[in-house]
């Protein structure tokens, strides 16, 4: 997919991974990818602001934490982040059935 659907989405994107799950930066671009069937590539220049801004929102929590990798800031979903996730989910699903229509209209 282009850049611009991926970035229009990109807070869905990070909250649905987290949800799996707290994870640093680099291990939510993997999960994305592979969970899309490698259908899906963030950059870490997207990933990294909206992360800090979903942080600001009080969605996320995030933590230092050590690894074999070194300190890494690790994310994690509040109670206000499952909540955002649901409502998010839900105009998402509006949306794309929204779009089905017009495409399903089109054929």
């Amino acid at each position: 997919m282009g850049r611009s659907s991926v970035n229009g989405q990109l807070d869905l994107l990070l909250l649905g991974s987290l949800g799996a799950g707290e994870a640093h930066g680099y291990a939510l671009i993997a999960r994305v990818h592979e969970r899309s069937g490698a259908r899906l590539e963030l950059q870490e220049g997207s990933v990294y602001p909206a992360l800090h801004k979903l942080e600001a929102a009080g969605c996320v929590s995030s933590r230092w934490a050590d690894d074999s990798g070194g300190r890494r800031r690790v994310y994690a979903l509040t109670g206000a982040g499952h909540a955002e996730f649901a409502r998010m989910v839900e105009e998402w699903k509006g949306f794309s059935a929204a779009v089905q229509g017009v495409l399903g209209a089109a054929s």
